[in-house]
């Protein structure tokens, strides 16, 4: 017998499941908007060189004015960070004879001293506009990114560890209070760099959240449950994506933007209080009192009064016998790499999550430079999850782990170097393929999520699964910086983020197949695989780990 066991007794799938997994998936449809805010909030509007205050106060328009103060680009376009030191006053000569290439030839140019002229058709403000982060700033947008996924990682370290020494419920509600008090703070932020703080504070809070949420569904759902709810909250995070682009939509100023995506925190933070502690939880701490009390309120709430007043200490300690003992080893991150066939393989699924993480950024984050219209092109990227997680729950079900891991990675990869050749002016054809990409890497994220579960075995499957998210929110952290060295060689970023999948795919292939295959409880076990010797798990115990696997983090990415 095991947890799950109990929970059939004290109502199965009942009120407080409906009830229960609802409020904590509501919150979760707003984690997407976090993670993608600054493709919104951080939008390069069109810019060029403010003209000097003197020039600027005569009867010359400002198509005039823009005309004689700052050069044509190689495509005709203004030039974004030079101006004429002397204004070219001749250029106005609708009568002259020579070109303007010919004119600018030996004129002196200088930087952007008074300041940028923005072109906010489309949009209020942004972080770029108001604390001018172009030209030679321009880096900051890809910082304050970076900052917020070292938050995540934070929060992945600090409130993931705090929450199995306090408990989940504490530590879900400092999140909820601290995502709506930093966001609100980065609303109103009055310098970039307090903006960044706050987002680091954001960034921690999602992996609260997170984190916290998925383990209370997990641990109040019972086994023959568990799928159809991991698969539910999966799709959260897609449909938030299609939240954010609709509240953006209507919402183009950044600070209120910002506070619009923060501010249900607050209400989630109240009714956040209700929610039950995991028993299962409660009982491995040995507090076996708030265990009993908690599961006798699901029973009332579920209309089984009397199995719930059956319920004692004997019965709990009996139900999870096994859960304690186990429970009672130690072990750490050390034992990943401890014995080769653990090392190899972790070091491989290390290569999986990095990659997917960064190569899935690298493509989210960088929305402008398809040319598509900028909302149009978020819904489009958000919409390819949904068939791409259908399609490879098929193909994990019926072709195997492995293959639909190599498979959606190289794919990924493949889409993101050819682009690379596909000229700028197809834009059609290159928002095809970067559709295509994306919906691979959200492919790979769901596929890596219940194939490393399978691959480690239980008595460190949660210290695996916590390195896995490590290194995906490390991806994340590096994919902003890498769109930097696009300043330097134009097609060096596409090469990094196609070559990233492409070669894990190749790592993932060393990787064993996991499908129809009892799950490892010791490290032993996982040396012992293919050798014959690993023990055949029972049929019930394999879908309790497997199912249990599928739901943890399928979209924190």
């Amino acid at each position: 017998m095991a947890f799950g066991d109990l929970l059939e007794q004290v109502g199965s799938t009942g009120r407080f499941q409906v009830l229960h997994v609802t409020l904590l998936c509501v919150p979760m449809l707003m984690i997407a908007s976090h993670n993608l805010l600054q493709n919104f909030v951080a939008a390069v509007p069109p810019h060029y060189c403010r003209a000097d205050p003197n020039i600027s106060q005569t009867q010359f328009s400002q198509r005039d004015i823009l005309t004689v103060t700052v050069p044509l680009d190689q495509t005709g376009k203004h030039q974004s960070c030079r101006r004429y030191v002397i204004p070219q006053w001749h250029l106005l000569d609708k009568n002259g004879t020579l070109k303007q290439e010919e004119q600018d030839v030996n004129v002196s140019l200088q930087g952007c001293l008074d300041g940028w002229a923005y072109n906010l058709t489309g949009m209020t403000t942004t972080i770029i506009a108001e604390w001018d982060l172009v030209c030679d700033l321009r880096s900051f947008k890809q910082m304050g990114q970076t900052v917020y996924m070292g938050g995540v990682v934070a929060g992945s370290i600090v409130l993931g560890s705090l929450a199995d020494k306090f408990g989940r419920c504490r530590l879900l509600i400092i999140s909820h209070l601290l995502m709506a008090v930093a966001g609100s703070c980065a609303a109103f932020s009055t310098s970039f760099s307090v903006f960044c703080l706050c987002r680091f504070g954001c960034g921690m809070a999602v992996s609260g959240v997170i984190l916290n949420t998925l383990s209370l569904i997990v641990e109040w759902i019972p086994t023959r449950g568990r799928t159809g709810v991991g698969t539910l909250s999966g799709y959260c995070y897609t449909v938030g994506q299609l939240i954010q682009t609709a509240i953006a939509y209507y919402v183009r100023d950044w600070r209120w933007l910002t506070f619009a995506v923060s501010s249900p925190f607050y209400v989630f933070f109240i009714f956040s209080w209700w929610f039950h502690e995991s028993s299962r939880w409660l009982v491995l701490r040995r507090n076996f009192d708030r265990a009993i009390k908690n599961l006798k309120s699901v029973a009332k709430i579920n209309g089984r009064h009397e199995e719930g007043d059956k319920i004692d200490i004997k019965m709990v300690q009996e139900y999870m016998k096994n859960e304690i003992s186990c429970s009672q080893g130690s072990h750490t991150v050390l034992d990943l790499f401890r014995t080769p066939t653990m090392r190899t393989m972790t070091i491989c699924l290390s290569a999986v999550w990095l990659s997917t993480s960064f190569a899935y950024y690298g493509l989210a984050m960088d929305l402008q430079k398809f040319g598509v219209d900028f909302y149009l092109i978020q819904v489009i990227f958000a919409a390819v999850d949904i068939p791409a997680k259908v399609i490879v729950t098929l193909t994990m079900s019926f072709i195997g782990r492995r293959p639909s891991q190599v498979g959606a990675l190289i794919i990924a990869g493949l889409t993101v170097l050819i682009n690379l050749m596909v000229p700028y002016d197809q834009q059609t054809l290159r928002t095809s393929l970067a559709v295509v990409g994306k919906g691979c890497l959200a492919a790979s994220f769901s596929c890596c999520f219940l194939y490393s579960g399978e691959l480690f075995p239980t008595i460190i499957r949660q210290n695996g699964m916590g390195w896995g998210s490590m290194m995906a929110r490390i991806g994340a952290m590096v994919a902003p910086m890498v769109l930097l060295s696009g300043d330097f060689i134009p097609w060096l970023p596409g090469m990094i983020y196609g070559g990233a999948p492409v070669i894990s795919g190749v790592a993932a292939i060393f990787l064993p197949e996991t499908l129809g295959s009892p799950l490892p409880d010791t490290i032993q076990d996982v040396e012992d695989r293919g050798t014959g010797r690993l023990c055949k798990t029972a049929r019930k115990e394999a879908a309790v780990l497997q199912d249990t696997q599928l739901n943890l983090l399928k979209e924190n990415v």
